[in-house]
């Protein structure tokens, strides 16, 4: 506590300062008007980190995870946009139960090895590794962030590798 007061003392001082500076800006200088701007940026910052308004905005970002760093941004109007488009076309898409479509029962049944295969568009009998190089590839452009992506062939790909790897 003793800290904030010390920061919001040394805001009021730079205040003061940003002030003085401005209004003999405005009689003799203009010069002194642009050295008031560092003061005056350097008050309201003082006074956000003590009056506790920095902090709480850290704590809002880290509940509300937004996300941060190169990309991400386009990332989440891209899922936008796919759920969306996804509403449109009568594949629901609306989560408002508070289930992910991941927590769903399973109701589809999974594909026999010929049809896996014919998934990932592979000869029957392909190696473990051929399989997995495929199923890679063939991830990245069904994937449902992906700008031609589609979340119904994103997961028969992965229905298909997964009764591939049993």
């Amino acid at each position: 506590m003793e800290r904030d007061q010390l920061v919001m003392g040394l805001a009021a001082v730079f205040a003061g300062i940003t002030v003085l500076l401005a209004v003999l800006g405005l009689s003799y200088s203009l010069f002194l008007l642009v050295v008031a701007v560092p003061f005056g940026a350097t008050t309201y910052f003082m006074w956000y980190q003590a009056s506790g308004r920095l902090a709480e905005q850290a704590r809002t970002r880290r509940v509300r995870r937004e996300p941060s760093g190169f990309g991400a941004g386009a990332r989440r109007e891209n899922v936008r946009e796919n759920r969306r488009r996804a509403r449109r076309n009568g594949r629901g898409g609306g989560q408002s139960s508070g289930r992910s479509s991941t927590d769903a029962p399973r109701t589809t049944r999974r594909p026999t090895r010929a049809e896996a295969y014919r998934a990932l568009d592979l000869e029957p009998g392909a190696s473990t590794a051929e399989v997995k190089r495929a199923y890679r590839s063939k991830v990245k452009e069904v994937h449902p962030d992906t700008e031609d992506g589609d979340e119904e062939s994103f997961r028969r790909v992965n229905r298909a590798y997964e009764s591939l790897n049993e």
